[in-house]
């Protein structure tokens, strides 16, 4: 498949400045994947308190639910994301949206227990709109700024969303319909950011010069990036399954890690936190375009995980002696968490494909990782649930932190050390 066939360019776009260019394509997608956030975690905002569903707590039953239909859809997405031609991703993305609202409209209605499998359905969709979204930034000179942009959506829209979701119940709108109502108020939005991103034209001839062309990619095709780079890959997914594990405590237990600060969360407390987080890591990681060596850009992406990795270690150590806050707290553990998951989103992955000169695309490194780090969330929070009332949850909180916090600098000191050692593929990148 040819350039041109990429995406469809219009006389408009192909006189846009490069830097306005830039900045549209990561307003529309940050709107886009802003507003997905609107269908996903208000529910989160909900304590869903003394209900039990299938011997375990309510709330418990329903985030499961809801990341096992998340992990579902990335590992489906590992396909199809891959697969998918530019052409169709717009449609794509509303498409899957729009089941994910007619999910949350079911759990408003359905009877207890079957209201739990509406938030399968509900995630089902969903995992696959990152890489989607991320497919009409990849393969650019400012792909790093623009994809910081978009990663810093998802951390803004998760303590907005959260915020959303504790305005309606203050409302009075109750736990089961609010996150069909808080859906319908994000999908005028979302349509009209992603009728955006689809008029981004493709990258142009020096974008495909300095970090090569971004195809499509069959069966054979994944098979041959993953087993060339195997040495490196499988501690760098790794790493975002660890830091996968963390931000998913943190977000979809938000509530609770609050409490345990010792400080109620209000509608707002969510987004005030989220948007301090969303600034650092938006600025450490958008530096990144500044290094116009491959190379060299993705150590550095690397060295940035690893300094978010020592941040987590430290969190919990510095709450514990007093030296920090609830709200401070949170903030450190956000960009520390935020910035390797970031950077490998960001940078890493677009970096290695244009080091290496591989056939694929950013998509289907980021999706393969993602079905890897809700898998094994999926795996913590059952885990989660067996573990004895008795037992703090907030103290089984920090101490999780700390250990994966340690287990995500290790991982990526070893891929450091596998893509170190010169190959044909990387010498002259």
């Amino acid at each position: 498949m040819s350039i041109a066939d990429r995406q469809p360019a219009t006389a408009a776009t192909a006189a846009t400045p490069r830097a306005g260019l830039a900045a549209w394509a990561a307003l529309a997608a940050f709107g886009a994947y802003f507003c997905m956030y609107g269908f996903r975690k208000p529910f989160t905002a909900a304590g869903f308190e003394g209900g039990q569903v299938f011997g375990i707590g309510e709330k418990t039953a329903l985030v499961t639910a809801q990341v096992l239909g998340y992990a579902a859809s990335k590992l489906i997405g590992v396909r199809v994301v891959a697969e998918l031609r530019p052409s169709r991703r717009a449609a794509a993305i509303v498409g899957l949206v729009g089941v994910a609202e007619a999910a949350l409209l079911l759990f408003a209605v359905a009877p207890s227990p079957w209201h739990v499998p509406c938030l399968f359905l509900n995630g089902l969709p969903l995992g696959m709109v990152f890489g989607l979204v991320l497919g009409f930034l990849e393969g650019r000179r400012l792909t790093e700024a623009m994809a910081a942009v978009l990663c810093a959506s998802f951390i803004l829209a998760d303590g907005v969303a959260k915020s959303v979701g504790s305005w309606l119940l203050t409302l009075g709108v109750t736990e089961r319909f609010m996150p069909g109502v808080a859906g319908l108020i994000f999908l005028p939005p979302l349509v009209g950011f992603v009728a955006l991103l689809a008029r981004v034209p493709p990258p142009d001839a020096r974008d495909v010069a300095l970090r090569g062309d971004r195809a499509t990619m069959d069966r054979r095709d994944r098979r041959a990036l993953l087993s060339r780079h195997a040495a490196g890959l499988v501690p760098l997914v790794l790493a975002y399954v660890l830091v996968t594990i963390a931000r998913s405590l943190r977000a979809d237990f938000a509530p609770e890690v609050w409490r345990g600060l010792g400080r109620a969360a209000a509608p707002a407390t969510f987004t005030e936190s989220e948007t301090f987080v969303a600034l650092a890591v938006l600025v450490v990681n958008g530096l990144a375009v500044l290094i116009v060596g491959n190379r060299r850009a993705f150590f550095a992406s690397l060295a940035v995980g690893i300094a978010g990795g020592a941040l987590m270690l430290v969190a919990p150590v510095v709450l514990r002696q007093g030296w920090l806050g609830g709200f401070a707290f949170m903030v450190l553990l956000g960009t520390g968490l935020y910035l390797p998951y970031v950077a490998l989103q960001t940078t890493t992955f677009e970096r290695l494909l244009a080091m290496t000169r591989e056939r694929g695309n950013l998509g289907f490194l980021v999706t393969i990782a993602d079905a890897a780090g809700y898998l094994a969330y999926v795996a913590v929070i059952v885990g989660e649930a067996a573990i004895p009332s008795s037992i703090d949850f907030f103290r089984f909180f920090l101490d999780a932190i700390a250990v994966l916090a340690a287990l995500t600098i290790a991982s990526l000191a070893a891929s450091w050390r596998a893509f170190a050692r010169p190959t044909a593929d990387t010498a002259s990148s």
